[in-house]
């Protein structure tokens, strides 16, 4: 009796889970594409374009957009995938696994609810890729039309959850322990369309076994999801001169009310920004002499610190404490 009620119970919170909501409503995860939390953008970009339609593929493959479209901020061009289409993003640095989010992928949809998804998988070798748990809480016994809609709430770390402007973070902590992948080194990310059918002939499954309903087919030259960009919030330097630690770069850490920069070997700007990517702070940092902050506008806890010159950005968390 207590086996039934408890697989009840469970069964009850998976149908019912609520994750962020969609880019206009409070309580999203949503990141805007000109965030200072972006500290670069991706540098290369290797593509395998899918079909128009994979149940008529007569009608050949998308056609829109190339690899540059992927490169560089997100905003100007995108790529389509086409169903089951698939990018591979390289970076000029390694990807960390740093407080909060990681790094943020644009898809450029018209609104709020029509979105095409894609499976995020990530490598640290460029050989080995490892897939984000994705949940589609979607119904999908009734087919999402070609310009169907669908709800945020009820899907998570998959790409193309937020309209055009947006991205859709991603935490390297949540494949921490995995076998084959260093989440401190990471080299790669590879977006794959999800084919939005029901049907098990063509159907992508979710972590948990459900079929993922989303528009289709969009038997269109731009079908599939539609690659703008993919960003960077903690990236370090591929020669290991900007490895990331709370330490790095100042001192005190925890701090109360002033911090103190190292010296720099060129003229550069600190920037304190929010967890969320607001601005807080901007403050130029002298050339080969140390420099005093003051910190006490800043209240109780962490905080992404920055340190840009021309050739490279440096991150750091601080926490604040009174």
């Amino acid at each position: 009796m207590k086996y039934w009620l408890l697989t009840f119970v469970a069964m009850g919170i998976q149908l019912n889970a609520q994750f962020a909501p969609s880019a206009s409503k409070m309580g999203t995860s949503a990141m805007h594409q000109d965030s200072s939390a972006f500290v670069t953008w991706a540098a290369h970009c290797d593509l395998q374009l899918g079909w128009q339609n994979i149940a008529d593929t007569s009608l050949g493959k998308v056609h829109i957009g190339d690899s540059l479209s992927a490169m560089g901020k997100a905003g100007n061009t995108t790529v389509s995938l086409g169903d089951g289409g698939q990018a591979i993003l390289r970076f000029d640095q390694y990807i960390y696994d740093g407080l909060g989010w990681d790094f943020a992928i644009f898809e450029n949809s018209f609104s709020d609810d029509f979105l095409e998804l894609g499976f995020v998988e990530v490598s640290s070798d460029g050989v080995n890729f490892f897939r984000f748990p994705a949940a589609s809480l979607t119904q999908d016994t009734v087919q999402v039309g070609s310009f169907g809609t669908l709800d945020a709430t009820k899907i998570n770390n998959l790409a193309g959850k937020y309209r055009a402007g947006f991205g859709t973070p991603f935490n390297l902590g949540e494949l921490s322990g995995i076998s084959g992948l260093d989440i401190q080194k990471v080299t790669h990310v590879k977006i794959i369309d999800v084919v939005g059918s029901v049907n098990d002939l063509f159907a992508s499954y979710d972590s948990t076994g459900n079929a993922i309903n989303d528009p289709w087919p969009t038997p269109f030259a731009s079908s599939g999801l539609d690659l703008s960009g993919v960003g960077l919030i903690h990236a370090s330097s591929k020669v290991g001169l900007n490895e990331w630690s709370n330490t790095a770069f100042m001192y005190p850490n925890p701090a109360q009310n002033w911090i103190t920069i190292l010296p720099q070997h060129s003229e550069s700007e600190l920037v304190v920004l929010s967890l969320s990517g607001k601005t807080l702070l901007r403050q130029k940092v002298s050339k080969n002499r140390k420099e005093r902050i003051d910190i006490s506008q800043l209240e109780n806890g962490p905080y992404l610190v920055q340190i840009k010159t021309k050739q490279q950005t440096s991150s750091s968390i601080l926490t604040v404490y009174k």
